[in-house]
């Protein structure tokens, strides 16, 4: 795995972490609906570890450009 598949994976689970913590401190100061999103995020993240498929790892590869250092 080089530098940029390690930078990318390490934003997913950036990514998902805070949308967790985030979704948790909504669904427990505004509604409890946002705990719903928290249970889509865990699920998400198990669908990825089966299937090897993950939407924002795809948008990420197309976002961010490989480093210079990556290029030579």
């Amino acid at each position: 795995m080089n530098d940029h598949d390690m930078r990318i994976q390490n934003l997913i689970r950036r990514f998902a972490g805070s949308f967790v913590l985030v979704s948790l401190a909504l669904g427990y100061w505004v509604h409890p609906a946002w705990f719903l999103f928290t249970a889509f995020v865990g699920v998400n993240l198990i669908q990825s570890s089966f299937t090897k498929w993950c939407l924002l790892e795809k948008i990420l590869y197309r976002v961010l450009p490989p480093s210079r250092a990556n290029a030579s």
